[in-house]
């Protein structure tokens, strides 16, 4: 398992919209399942898209706000999603399941190991069935 933190209003748009790529300098082999964590900074430079996505929502920060899967990572090809910036690899995600209620927890650079009490605080908002499946390792 691992996590991944991201500024807002990114992190809003993976869990509440259509964001299915989360673009990167560096690349991963891993595949599996991946908390998405919203930073304690938020981007302001981002487009109409974003912007329509996030509008009249509360933007956590620094906390957990949903789990995923990273079904893939390729560098950028051209025509990946709109949501995926160019010259990056792009991590792919499916399976996002926003949580009920945003767990306040600090993150970490890159992909990081969440500790057994985030996890368990995680696994309490998610029916045994969900958890069992969106949580599997690859």
């Amino acid at each position: 398992m691992r996590a991944l933190t991201m500024p807002q209003p990114w992190a809003a748009a993976i869990t509440y919209a259509d964001m299915r790529v989360e673009s990167r300098p560096w690349s991963t082999s891993y595949r599996g399942p991946v908390l998405i964590h919203a930073g304690e900074t938020v981007d302001q430079r981002h487009g109409p898209m974003v912007a329509a996505v996030v509008r009249g929502l509360q933007l956590d920060l620094g906390a957990v706000l949903a789990v995923a899967r990273i079904t893939d990572c390729h560098e950028d090809d051209g025509e990946c999603t709109p949501w995926s910036k160019p010259d990056k690899h792009h991590l792919v995600l499916d399976e996002v399941t926003a949580l009920a209620l945003p767990i306040p927890w600090r993150g970490a650079q890159r992909l990081w190991t969440p500790p057994t009490v985030l996890m368990d605080r995680v696994r309490e908002q998610l029916s045994d069935e969900t958890a069992a499946h969106v949580l599997r390792e690859a």
